[in-house]
């Protein structure tokens, strides 16, 4: 092997093992991020967060294509400010924590609109339930963090979430809105 092409070697390999080491620094900022979810109960609205999650990122803003997005939510982290409900949420009519302690989403596909918005399709697992979700994503950058936002829809009934008597959708509606705002380290620019 000659000089030349054992330096094209070195520098590509370098440069993949540069790439592939920023993609592994990608970090969520909790203490900056927040997963809520707004139902509706007997037509006014009612918000709730779940307090802790974690993510793992590997995404490549050029290349979403190539990118990975899994997330984990403790469910018993759920709060809806009041500590009566609060105190139903994690029994088996509702959230099961203690059979279903974690919700987890791991992408599919991720696919870039342009403008620094992204269609992230994947699995939502909810209480034993998995259901392909497409989650609109879009980012934004100030300084070192990239800020992701987004809301989608998801079926409560279809996770087994309010059985039961909670089934009947004229007191908790079956459809509930998920936002969400997280707060990225080592993302790329776009």
């Amino acid at each position: 092997m000659t000089v030349s092409r054992l330096l094209v070697s070195a520098l590509v390999a370098a440069s993949a093992l540069s790439c592939t080491l920023a993609l592994a620094q990608q970090k969520l900022v909790p203490a900056q991020s927040e997963i809520v979810f707004v139902s509706k109960q007997m037509g006014v609205p009612v918000e709730g967060r779940f307090k802790k999650f974690d993510a793992q990122i590997a995404f490549d803003p050029a290349k979403p294509d190539t990118s990975k997005i899994a997330f984990t939510v403790d469910i018993a982290s759920a709060t809806l400010g009041a500590p009566e409900s609060d105190a139903e949420l994690p029994k088996a009519t509702w959230f099961n924590t203690a059979k279903f302690p974690q919700a987890t989403f791991q992408s599919t596909s991720i696919k870039g609109l342009g403008g620094g918005k992204f269609d992230v399709s994947g699995k939502l697992s909810i209480k034993g339930a998995s259901r392909d979700v497409v989650v609109p994503v879009v980012l934004t950058q100030s300084g070192a963090t990239t800020t992701a936002t987004g809301t989608f829809p998801i079926k409560r009934l279809a996770f087994k979430i309010g059985e039961n008597e909670w089934a009947d959708t004229s007191m908790v509606a079956d459809d509930v809105q998920v936002k969400f705002k997280l707060a990225l380290t080592g993302v790329g620019k776009f």
